[in-house]
């Protein structure tokens, strides 16, 4: 069964394409074959720091979202990544919909995955409530909890979403903070993760020998969060 990540959450500067690239690494690194779509017109992450995986596409139209599906289903073996920009989720949901895609009974052997990355405001978690309202059960989800975008979650906590998402069976993974001055180097050379933790690289000489250590650090603990998941 082929598998599609959407990596959303509506709400701009949550971190969705940091975890977007953090899950192509994970891919990468666990040698799972994978495909990377990257939605945003103006300054697509994945376009910009996994080229070699990623293509563009049109979220807005049809035919764009199709062509996702063509190539999960031309390519069985592999992941699908589709980093989602703001505001889509609405579009999205249409296509899902009219498409039939989630329906217990849908032919074409995919299996669909909603990450929704969190910051710590009020309104990620209202948007966590909208979207557990008109998904139900009927898609696996994933909340992200990204410290990177603030480490305090209590206004998630008392709302009450983060424990009706787990009693509806999602997945609560937490990215943990990097700090600040190795995520501007590693975004200012263009590169990957991988690239940032090794020693002859071109992004790896502009960061300290703690600064790599720490990206590792960090990567590592990400996938233990990904490898409950098993994506």
């Amino acid at each position: 069964m082929t598998r599609i990540h959407f990596i959303g959450g509506e709400k701009g500067g949550v971190g969705k394409s940091v975890v977007a690239r953090v899950l192509s690494q994970y891919f990468i690194d666990r040698e799972i074959p994978f495909l990377g779509f990257d939605t945003d017109r103006s300054h697509g992450s994945l376009l910009r720091f996994y080229a070699d995986y990623a293509s563009p596409v049109v979220i807005d139209q049809f035919d764009g979202l199709d062509a996702i599906v063509e190539a999960a289903v031309e390519q069985p073996d592999r992941r699908i990544v589709v980093d989602l920009a703001a505001q889509t989720y609405r579009f999205l949901s249409q296509w899902m919909h009219e498409s039939g895609l989630l329906e217990a009974d849908n032919d074409l052997g995919l299996s669909l995955t909603y990450w929704h990355v969190m910051d710590s405001g009020r309104d990620s978690a209202d948007l966590l409530t909208r979207l557990l309202d008109e998904l139900g059960n009927r898609i696996p989800v994933v909340v992200v909890l990204n410290e990177i975008r603030g480490g305090d979650f209590a206004i998630l906590e008392a709302s009450g979403a983060l424990e009706r998402a787990r009693q509806m069976g999602a997945h609560v993974v937490t990215i943990g903070r990097l700090q600040d001055a190795a995520m501007q180097k590693i975004d200012a050379q263009n590169t990957s993760f991988w690239a940032a933790t090794q020693r002859d690289s071109q992004s790896a000489s502009k960061l300290g020998i703690l600064e790599r250590q720490r990206v590792k650090h960090w990567l590592h603990r990400s996938y233990a969060e990904f490898d409950r998941v098993a994506p």
